[in-house]
């Protein structure tokens, strides 16, 4: 009896070893999920074109050795004056490993970006950061299986700025960009009567501007994107000086929501 002991002891103590380490294996296997970057656009009025080009779009995983994981490579241009009135473009899209990433980095050229404005074109450049690139905080949590998609909305009217007296471009590239995770926000709608005023909406909370756009000057529509939940008032400010600029306050966003508020007519001067 004591050798059949002995003997089914190692057996019992293999087996229980083994479904440990099988165990052990699949909560190691933490899966993947998909991160998709969309950019959008503040708009800046005085301008008919903001060019900008793109070269990586690259994020960083906690406790990762590898560095910057890169979502896509576009190596192209883009106008930021395309993307408002809810107009988005996807600049990257990819797979990651499950976990947590707490930035997302652009990387623009120094050269090939510019502004156009009153039909003359002037070439800009960034000042530094095209090796590094553009950082932003964004913690994103990424789940198996669950597309995680990431709003950046690019402020031209912030990030175009004029230089110096001595430098030899009237205008530098700025990037003034904000992120914000696009399932966790809301939009606000409407349409801006009579659409000849022009206006360019804001959407302003606790007298900080949050989200800008140019309606549309065929019919007036006009859409605010990527809002938080709360309340705001939206500003219509005609850019044809024959109208009255017309604000609607207290309006409700809602997460995934979009509060259209109907016509806002415009009143002539």
């Amino acid at each position: 009896m004591l050798i059949k002991r002995i003997t089914l002891l190692p057996i019992a103590l293999l087996i229980s070893l083994s479904m440990i380490f099988v165990g052990c294996g699949t909560d190691s296997d933490s899966g993947s999920g998909t991160m998709t970057v969309e950019m959008a656009d503040a708009p800046i009025d005085s301008a008919d074109a903001v060019n900008v080009f793109i070269e990586r779009v690259e994020v960083n995983r906690e406790g990762s050795s590898d560095g910057w994981v890169t979502l896509n490579e576009p190596q192209q241009e883009y106008d930021l004056l395309e993307l408002t009135n809810g107009a988005t473009t996807v600049i990257g899209s990819a797979e990651l490993e499950a976990g947590t990433y707490p930035q997302i980095r652009l990387i623009l050229s120094n050269d090939g970006h510019s502004v156009e404005i009153d039909g003359n074109i002037y070439d800009m450049f960034i000042p530094s950061g095209a090796q590094t690139g553009i950082k932003l905080n964004i913690n994103a949590e990424i789940e198996e299986d669950i597309e995680y998609v990431l709003l950046l909305d690019f402020d031209a009217s912030r990030s175009v700025v004029k230089a110096g007296q001595n430098n030899q471009r009237p205008y530098i590239l700025k990037p003034v960009i904000k992120a914000k995770e696009k399932a966790i926000t809301g939009n606000i709608e409407g349409t801006a009567n009579p659409a000849e005023a022009e206006p360019v909406v804001y959407a302003i909370a606790n007298s900080d501007t949050l989200a800008s756009t140019i309606a549309d000057t065929s019919d007036g529509y006009f859409k605010l994107i990527g809002l938080e939940e709360g309340s705001y008032d939206v500003s219509v400010n005609p850019r044809n000086d024959n109208y009255s600029e017309k604000t609607v306050t207290g309006v409700d966003v809602t997460v995934e929501g979009t509060n259209d508020i109907g016509t806002v007519e415009l009143s002539q001067n």
